[in-house]
């Protein structure tokens, strides 16, 4: 037993040792995290699996491969097709060939809809955060995030730029998300995700237009107005190829709608999904 808060329980799958949380009972919806240095499945969603999973609902958030506790090694080549790989054996795992929902939050939404392209009788719903899955420029902010020095300094300057509420950023969270950042074998794997050029590592995550806008299920969009690191537009533009979608935008609210604007999240995001 552990007293982490970030380790769940595990499962090998696809070959890797897997940490996941697997909270409440019903239909059930995968969670799947961002990329920045440090994260984990609990880290991005602390404050929403539990206010969710209460709607009768059962909430599965993994640590994708490379990231948090689930296992890195060190040939591991990182790649969108991967990671669809191995959140597909997870979902086979746990739920068989039961429908699941999908919430995706940044570089999740890019393999939420790449799943949901390859997949698209598997998948009755996507809820898309701040989500990357198309190509658009890469803004300084995300290429700061993906090029992460790992120092305390630069921990907290990278979490000034996903949060839009100031308060939010504390020398103490800094210190720990650093330190998470810097495990044995987490740091070399996250350099390996996204080298330079970025550009090209983001096009990397992209899906076809083509392909998105043949995705036939309801689709909830949510993305703060103030985000630095996935531009608004990019929502936008996911509005206007997914059929069935909606689309909620945060006034004064960055990158982490699902912290910075968790209560009003939970509620738009739980009715759409119950």
């Amino acid at each position: 037993m552990t007293d982490n808060p970030e380790i769940g329980q595990e499962i090998t799958v696809a070959g890797l040792r897997t940490n996941y949380h697997d909270i409440g009972a019903g239909r059930p919806v995968f969670f799947i995290h961002g990329s920045g240095p440090g994260v984990s499945a609990w880290a991005n969603w602390r404050l929403n699996l539990q206010a969710i999973a209460d709607r009768g609902l059962r909430c599965i958030a993994p640590d994708m491969a490379g990231f948090g506790f689930t296992e890195a090694p060190a040939d591991l080549r990182f790649t969108r097709e991967l990671w669809v790989d191995h959140f597909h054996a997870l979902v086979e795992a746990l739920v068989g060939d039961e429908q699941i929902a999908i919430v995706g939050n940044s570089f999740g939404g890019a393999i939420a809809l790449a799943y949901a392209i390859r997949y698209p009788e598997r998948v009755d719903r996507l809820v898309l955060m701040g989500a990357v899955g198309l190509d658009f420029p890469i803004t300084d902010a995300l290429d700061r995030v993906w090029g992460h020095v790992a120092t305390p300094e630069n921990m907290r300057a990278m979490m000034q730029i996903f949060a839009y509420d100031q308060s939010l950023v504390s020398d103490d969270l800094a210190e720990l998300r650093h330190r998470a950042s810097i495990r044995p074998g987490v740091m070399e794997a996250f350099a390996a995700m996204f080298p330079e050029p970025r550009q090209q590592a983001l096009r990397a995550l992209a899906s076809d237009e083509a392909d998105v806008a043949g995705i036939a299920v309801p689709a909830l969009i949510l993305h703060g107005s103030d985000d630095r690191v996935i531009p608004v537009e990019v929502s936008h533009r996911l509005f206007a190829l997914l059929p069935e979608a909606e689309l909620h935008l945060f006034r004064g609210c960055g990158h982490w709608t699902q912290i910075e604007k968790a209560q009003r999240f939970n509620q738009i995001a739980g009715d759409f999904l119950a």
